[in-house]
């Protein structure tokens, strides 16, 4: 009877709604009902619950700070478990242009390796199904576990979030209020709403993005992740376990293939499977050796969106690619959204008082929280978003300096242990 009574009492400190269950809204949620345990937590999806996300190709490149989240999360031996996993031990970057004035024999290239910074593993790569797959069905058991605080809704678009005085409407069919909501659905830079400054920036790189999945020859070193720099674009090559590209069933070393070029001098939209094998082997560094075949390509156009804030209208905060997306020259589009997460989470934790004598005070507290988590984001994710718009870029102006000035940076980050192991440390954990 008291136990009941104590569940018709029921009031929760605070009530958030998430929008996207993605990656990063299923992270959020799952680890704001360990961080604020007395929480009422719901996420809306617009997607239908019967709909299977497990067998989603995209690939994902975690950094190792996003793999030490998902390990304090409890799923990531659950991800490890299903063998569609590798981990990055090793990145190589190169250029396939000669850098004019490099004094060096050998043209600059940066090896960064999970052994000389004292790490088991610099990150690892997964598709997107492997990952939301694990994360959807921890959030469901936790659901079912703490039916009067946490929920998940799918089949349910949110068509609006009104911002009032003690803090947000959702508007998905029925109106509710939350005292946060954050919004975890960013969708690709093509189907995105472009932004104008003072809500933010938008920069079309005319790149587009060719991706799929390429076959290594069988000496070809195991975990290492190979990024070139070439004229057209930057282009990698992210380690996967070892499976099929094609129908013919024939099964070996693999590599995710992101392939950026100019669309409007796409070199790689006329060609055959053939010749896109031809061009490839050509392109990368010699370390990578031969790649043996590779997948049909699938493209996307590339470019630049982001919100200028964070926090919008009191109690609405954007994470992941609804508040940036971003070049995949760098790879770090989710691993920025989960350091919003750990950032937003932390915010919320500090700040938060014994208790609130009235929603006016938990309103502050929110706001309070929010303010500090904007300040704190901030300088990691402009320093990112600055690096990668350089970057991609650099590749849209035929301009030979600006291979020259690439080239010299490589091999300026080569040469200078202190350097390096600041690039590797900002790769693994982010600006901090």
């Amino acid at each position: 009877m008291t136990s009941a009574s104590t569940q018709l009492d029921f009031s929760p400190t605070v009530s958030l709604a998430i929008v996207g269950a993605g990656p990063a809204g299923l992270s959020l949620a799952l680890q704001a009902a360990r961080a604020l345990p007395d929480a009422r937590i719901t996420v809306f999806d617009a997607r239908p619950a019967d709909k299977d996300v497990s067998g989603d190709p995209r690939t994902l490149a975690l950094s190792l700070g996003t793999v030490q989240e998902l390990q304090r999360m409890g799923v990531w031996d659950t991800i490890q478990a299903g063998g569609a996993t590798a981990a990055i031990r090793e990145v190589h970057v190169s250029q396939q242009q000669p850098t004019v004035l490099w004094p060096g024999q050998d043209q600059p290239e940066v090896r960064i390796t999970a052994t000389e910074q004292g790490v088991p593993q610099l990150g690892a790569v997964l598709s997107y199904g492997t990952l939301v797959a694990p994360l959807q069905q921890a959030w469901q058991s936790a659901c079912a576990q703490r039916p009067q605080q946490l929920s998940l809704r799918f089949g349910t678009p949110v068509k609006g979030l009104k911002p009032t005085e003690q803090g947000v409407e959702i508007d998905a069919d029925i109106a509710e209020s939350f005292d946060l909501a954050v919004v975890a659905e960013g969708g690709v830079f093509a189907d995105q709403p472009k932004l104008t400054w003072p809500d933010g920036v938008s920069r079309d790189y005319e790149q587009v993005a060719w991706v799929g999945t390429v076959m290594l020859s069988a000496d070809t070193p195991v975990g290492v992740a190979y990024e070139r720099f070439t004229p057209s674009g930057p282009a990698a090559l992210l380690p996967l376990p070892a499976g099929s590209v094609s129908a013919d069933g024939v099964t070996g070393p693999r590599a995710a293939l992101v392939w950026c070029v100019q669309q409007g001098d796409d070199p790689v939209k006329e060609l055959n499977d053939a010749q896109r094998l031809t061009v490839l082997n050509s392109l990368f560094h010699p370390r990578v050796g031969p790649i043996t075949a590779v997948s049909p390509l699938k493209c996307f156009p590339l470019g630049l969106n982001a919100h200028r804030r964070l926090v919008s209208d009191g109690a609405i905060v954007r994470i992941g690619n609804a508040a940036q997306t971003l070049h995949p020259v760098a790879g770090q589009g989710f691993n920025l959204g989960m350091r919003d997460v750990h950032e937003l989470l932390s915010a919320l934790r500090d700040a938060r008082p014994a208790q609130c004598q009235s929603a006016s005070d938990k309103a502050l507290w929110i706001q309070r929280a929010l303010r500090r988590f904007e300040r704190r984001r901030q300088p990691d994710r402009v320093a990112l978003l600055a690096t990668t718009d350089f970057l991609a870029r650099s590749f849209t102006y035929p301009a030979p300096i600006l291979a020259t000035v690439r080239g010299l940076g490589l091999g300026a980050v080569g040469a200078l242990s202190p350097l390096k192991r600041l690039i590797a440390r900002s790769m693994m954990f982010g600006w901090r």
